[in-house]
């Protein structure tokens, strides 16, 4: 080993300061493009999102209002917070609120607190509503667009722009879209004098469940059990081949279980583990795509799925529950991390890269003693499986995190820490309200006007009733949709608008009430895996390109190398569709085995032909003939399972007898 590999060897790796993860957080990530404000004003601010929680706790033990008043003053909360701390344009300083902002703010509370103050005038005149009533509902809905525009990004904002001109200009539009549309009070009075708008599902569910899970993952933070994954991952896959790489795999997977965002799943795990993946001989684009990729999976994995399963709840209805949407969703986040765990450990193979030495490795001992730190996360999918109501799920996590944050050693956790998770937990959701709000705004128009079965049959007739070709016409679709749209605010567009396509071509002619379960489930998976894919798909992949800010990587070249690396997610909702037996809904332990055994199969040979390294290196046609048995292995019937499986093994024959005999040449890094 020459001099320079042996100091490139034992040097340290600089990982990224707190300051410079923030700053890449604001660059990339709209939520945490905030202002920090010094002194008396900070107080207020603190205090106010300490009250916020406080209200949304109390009203969890004791009961919560009526639905006007309990997601009015979650949404005035949320809206008087955002015009504080985020600023108009980024450019904007952020060590002070400017007057008009103050103005915002104060008009936000006002309002917030409308339905409260005339709550029995309202509800005896629901359907007409006052000039007053008309001025304040509409202050309301500029609110909410310009708060989205802050907190979430441009594109929710115009998506909802033009559904509500969609909802004014039903008359003017095509026949196919055509409806006989809504006068400027009738809108109003949808948007915030019903249930079916801006105070709809969406923000009904912010208002309960993913509130409450944000302060758990706050609470999470406070105890150390983020930093734990690291430790945890490092301890688990540091010493296997590649073992950066896997690492970033494992920890993704476990942060996603607090994080509600790619983008801050990149930065906090990435600052990490990219360094150490370019130190150890991984090219820069490659390395940062498999942090982007593996924590925008984390919004995949159960049980919390960047707050999506709580809305998928709601939107199918049907008394589906909450355990039942998680253990649907179990299955494919495995099998999407295990292709892109399949995808590194090639990638390492052909490059010679080798896994941590026991100098580089923590203590894995001191590790597995602090095993009580995952405790909260087991106590709520235990209690969740036992029946335990969601809302008292997390109220238990949450105090089950003050009891390992007090004997955690590591961590000082008392009374000042558990307020700071409180205001964390409250900042943290201000997105999620103004992205729910909005996405209300969405719901609103399409149930009013009947959009989404327009839009289903227009596609379905587009693709002439192909299932395959409808399919990808939605694919499309969920990606252009979820394209720099937070978790929440994703599943909802592209469930509206995406999901009724394939609900009418694998249902027709079936009265709504009637689609079985294991149709609607399918259909929502399909278009939530693809709109949240749309974080690592060029050209808008912004979880990659966050983590070319840490690599120092090429953007457009790490998201192609993200998408190429979660192959499996392009491959998964497809396989859904065609066999429900991935949900784990109306089959047989036996049916499981075999789709799971197959589809393993497939992604190892498509993860073998993308890469070009099996047990050696792979020519064009080997590479070619591998992903083509993928294919036959994943999709799910019995002719092109047997050619596949045929094919699978003839390939690895090959490959075992004409392996590499010599150990590959190890990689350093430049």
């Amino acid at each position: 080993m020459t001099e320079r590999q042996e100091r490139l060897e034992n040097e340290q790796f600089e990982t990224l300061s707190a300051e410079e993860q923030q700053r890449l957080l604001e660059k990339y990530d709209t939520e945490s493009n905030v202002r920090h404000i010094p002194g008396a004003v900070n107080k207020v601010i603190y205090f106010g999102l300490l009250a916020f929680s406080l209200f949304q706790v109390y009203t969890a033990i004791f009961g919560q209002f009526t639905a006007w008043i309990q997601r009015t003053i979650h949404l005035g909360f949320g809206l008087t917070f955002i015009f504080l701390l985020y600023p108009a344009l980024k450019s904007l300083r952020k060590d002070k609120v400017p007057i008009y902002d103050w103005v915002l703010a104060g008009l936000a509370a006002i309002t917030g607190m409308y339905w409260t103050l005339n709550y029995e005038r309202l509800v005896s005149r629901l359907g007409s509503i006052e000039t007053l009533d008309f001025i304040v509902g509409l202050i309301v809905i500029v609110l909410v667009l310009e708060a989205a525009r802050r907190a979430v990004g441009l594109p929710i904002t115009i998506i909802a722009g033009l559904f509500l001109f969609y909802a004014f200009a039903g008359p003017y539009m095509p026949d196919f879209l055509a409806h006989r549309g809504q006068s400027l009070e009738g809108i109003v009075n949808l948007m915030y004098y019903s249930t079916d708008g801006i105070l709809g599902t969406p923000i009904s569910v912010s208002a309960t469940y993913i509130f409450a899970f944000l302060l758990f993952g706050a609470f999470l933070v406070k105890t150390g059990v983020g930093e734990y994954f690291n430790d945890l991952a490092i301890s688990v896959a540091g010493k296997l081949v590649g073992g950066p790489a896997k690492v970033a795999i494992f920890s993704s997977a476990l942060q996603g279980t607090i994080s509600g965002s790619s983008v801050a799943n990149v930065v906090t795990s990435g600052a990490y583990t990219i360094p150490l993946m370019k130190r150890l001989g991984y090219e820069k684009n490659f390395a940062g795509a498999v942090e982007a990729s593996s924590s925008t999976g984390g919004q995949l994995m159960p049980p919390i799925m960047g707050a999506a399963a709580f809305l998928m709840v709601e939107f199918i209805g049907r008394g589906i529950t909450y355990w039942e949407i998680a253990k649907a969703a179990a299955i494919p986040a495995l099998l999407y991390f295990t292709g892109i765990w399949i995808m590194t450990h090639f990638e390492a193979k052909r490059l010679g890269l080798r896994g941590l030495t026991d100098d580089e490795m923590p203590d894995r001992k001191m590790i597995f003693k602090k095993i009580y730190l995952l405790i909260p996360i087991a106590l709520i999918i235990v209690i969740m499986m036992l029946g335990v109501p969601v809302m008292h799920a997390a109220l238990y996590g949450i105090l089950s995190c003050i009891v390992v944050g007090i004997i955690n050693p590591d961590v000082k956790f008392g009374i000042r820490e558990a307020v700071d998770a409180l205001v964390d937990g409250a900042r943290t959701a201000l997105a999620v309200v103004a992205a729910t709000a909005c996405a209300g705004i969405i719901v609103g128009v399409v149930a009013k006007t009947g959009l989404g079965l327009s839009l289903a049959g227009s596609l379905v007739d587009l693709a002439g009733g192909n299932i395959l070709l409808t399919l990808f016409f939605v694919m499309i679709a969920s990606l252009i949709l979820g394209m720099g749209a937070p978790t929440t605010a994703n599943y909802v567009i592209t469930s509206t608008i995406a999901a009724p396509a394939i609900i009418v071509l694998l249902a027709p002619d079936v009265a709504p009430a009637a689609v079985p379960i294991a149709v609607l489930l399918s259909a929502h998976f399909f278009v939530f895996y693809f709109g949240i894919i749309a974080d690592i798909t060029p050209p808008v992949a912004l979880a990659a390109f966050a983590a070319s800010g840490i690599s120092g990587g090429d953007p457009i070249r790490t998201g192609i190398h993200s998408a190429k690396l979660a192959i499996a997610a392009f491959i998964i909702p497809y396989m859904i569709v065609f066999s429900p037996a991935l949900l784990m809904i109306d089959t047989t332990i036996l049916q499981i085995v075999w789709v799971v055994f197959t589809a393993i199969c497939g992604m190892l040979a498509i993860g073998a032909g993308i890469i070009g390294y099996w047990y050696r290196s792979m020519n064009v046609i080997e590479r070619l003939v591998a992903v083509i048995t993928g294919l036959l292995l994943i999709y799910p019937e019995g002719i092109s399972d047997t050619i596949g499986l045929v094919l699978f093994v003839v390939l690895f024959v090959i490959q075992w007898m004409s392996r590499d005999k010599k150990p590959p040449k190890q990689a350093i890094a430049s």
